[in-house]
């Protein structure tokens, strides 16, 4: 069955200004690019045309969100912040999260998009599918947008996919270097979602994404974060995966996986200090794809977060899709045998630890 994919032109229209990386330019700072900017996402489509692999995926049409399906998880308040803040030209959503005129617009369609995603791929009409989304949405919380996230978007595809589809059990596994705290948030009390986030450990937000962050009330034991310390590549990730996710989403047995993508844990990120590869990207891809078809007839939706290096986001992105579809293209990434060779890409013992205190938290998953 075919593989879905979300794109539209005004994803990279979304303006977030000349800022320095992540710092407001001024007399001390000089002026350049802000490090969420359009270039990764630019450059993963376009590989992905000249891979020859565009041509294999199933175009799925976005369309904006509604106010009342942003509002299933923000506040009135937060929707007309950026509404009017975008009208007025634009401003920061909350410290270090600029946008521009026409980003609301913009953001609703991000929301849409993996709401269509979702609602393809729960119909049959794809097997898995990846959005590639802009701007990011893992970090919003209900009534703050953060982490150069305006929606949370796949939070509103979830809600949507429960309220409007039926859908029992969701799991969602946050790959992106940094915590997932919006999507987190969203279902905080909620045990039909489990919410798995592999993160560099204490990276963004601060003190965020600890062991103890477990759920409350009815959701306690549903809430999994993993956090690992500065410097994993492939052998830590693979090993968190083994011998965390994939026991957890076995426990779980969800109806559909949904993994909040961010391809800012690559070994040449500015904004992370992880190591993994694009071959680790597609090892993990598989990993999830295998737990699919054993769980949920092989429901498996990805939506676009964050990944900073415009030069290697692409190769990782393409790994992901390639395995997706099950076809290899002709692309090899230039960044393999240099990542490859690094020190330290085997699981280290601190990092063993790291996800020996991980593991012992799945006794409360049902």
């Amino acid at each position: 069955m075919a593989t879905g994919f979300v794109f539209h032109e005004l994803y990279l229209w979304h303006n977030t200004g000349n800022w320095a990386q992540v710092f407001p330019p001024g007399l001390t700072v000089q002026p350049g690019e802000h490090a969420e900017n359009p270039e990764t996402k630019r450059r993963f489509r376009n590989l992905l045309e000249v891979s020859g692999l565009l041509d294999h995926l199933t175009t799925i049409r976005p369309r904006p969100a509604t106010e009342a399906e942003i509002l299933r998880f923000h506040t009135p308040a937060h929707l007309e912040k950026i509404r009017s803040m975008s009208a007025a030209g634009g401003g920061d959503a909350s410290q270090l999260t600029p946008f521009g005129s026409g980003s609301y617009e913009i953001a609703l369609l991000a929301a849409g998009g993996v709401i269509e995603a979702m609602d393809a791929v729960l119909a049959g009409r794809v097997r898995n599918a990846y959005a590639l989304v802009r701007p990011p949405g893992h970090h919003a919380t209900q009534d703050v947008g953060m982490g150069f996230c305006l929606f949370g978007n796949v939070a509103i595809a979830v809600m949507h996919a429960r309220a409007v589809r039926g859908v029992g059990r969701v799991a969602t596994v946050d790959w992106d270097v940094h915590h997932g705290n919006g999507t987190q948030a969203a279902f905080y009390d909620n045990p039909d979602v489990l919410t798995i986030s592999l993160h560099q450990d204490n990276l963004f937000p601060a003190a965020s994404g600890g062991l103890a962050e477990r759920g409350k009330g009815p959701g306690f034991g549903y809430n999994l974060n993993i956090p690992l310390p500065p410097g994993c590549g492939n052998g830590a990730y693979f090993d968190a995966f083994r011998r965390v996710v994939l026991p957890a989403l076995d426990r779980f047995r969800p109806d559909i996986i949904v993994v909040p993508s961010g391809f800012d844990a690559s070994g040449v990120d500015p904004l992370g200090r992880m190591m993994v590869t694009s071959e680790g990207y597609r090892e993990m891809t598989g990993m999830l794809m295998d737990a699919a078809d054993r769980l949920c007839g092989g429901r498996l939706l990805m939506a676009h977060e964050g990944g900073y290096s415009a030069m290697h986001v692409p190769y990782c992105g393409l790994a992901v899709l390639e395995t997706l579809t099950g076809r290899r293209t002709h692309v090899e990434d230039p960044w393999g045998p240099v990542m490859a060779d690094w020190g330290q890409q085997d699981l280290q013992p601190h990092q063993k630890a790291a996800i020996d205190a991980a593991a012992t938290l799945l006794a409360d998953i049902r």
